[in-house]
């Protein structure tokens, strides 16, 4: 089983950074592909980012390429999303997921391990 637990969350202004960090622990070498999904008040989780967790390819949405990148630190069994030029409607729940199957997806039922969330609000 692996638990996954997000960190770096906060308030910024538009414009600004952020960097999430999601600790995995556990099976750590059951994880294949790693996702972040954000979801803010009255809408659907929707797909941020993705990586291969041992290939390190990318995946992004449309709305954030650019602007935010993600990485891993294999040592540290570690995802990291850099957040940069903020949007306030950027603003949202942001969480970490685990997909076991090889192969990055967009479709949040292709992943079956979460994190809990970390809030991170953009003002304008």
């Amino acid at each position: 089983q692996v638990q996954l637990v997000e960190s770096g969350g906060g308030v910024v202004q538009a414009g600004g950074s952020l960097r999430l960090s999601c600790a995995a622990s556990g099976r750590t070498f059951s994880i294949p592909v790693v996702g972040w999904f954000r979801q803010s008040p009255g809408k659907e989780r929707e797909f941020v980012a993705a990586i291969d967790w041992s290939a390190g390819s990318t995946s992004y949405t449309d709305s954030v390429k650019g602007r935010f990148t993600i990485s891993r630190d294999n040592a540290k069994n570690t995802v990291y999303l850099q957040m940069n030029s903020l949007k306030p409607e950027d603003t949202a729940v942001y969480y970490c997921a685990r997909r076991i199957v090889a192969g990055m997806q967009q479709r949040t039922a292709a992943y079956d391990s979460w994190g809990q969330g970390t809030q991170v609000t953009v003002s304008s």
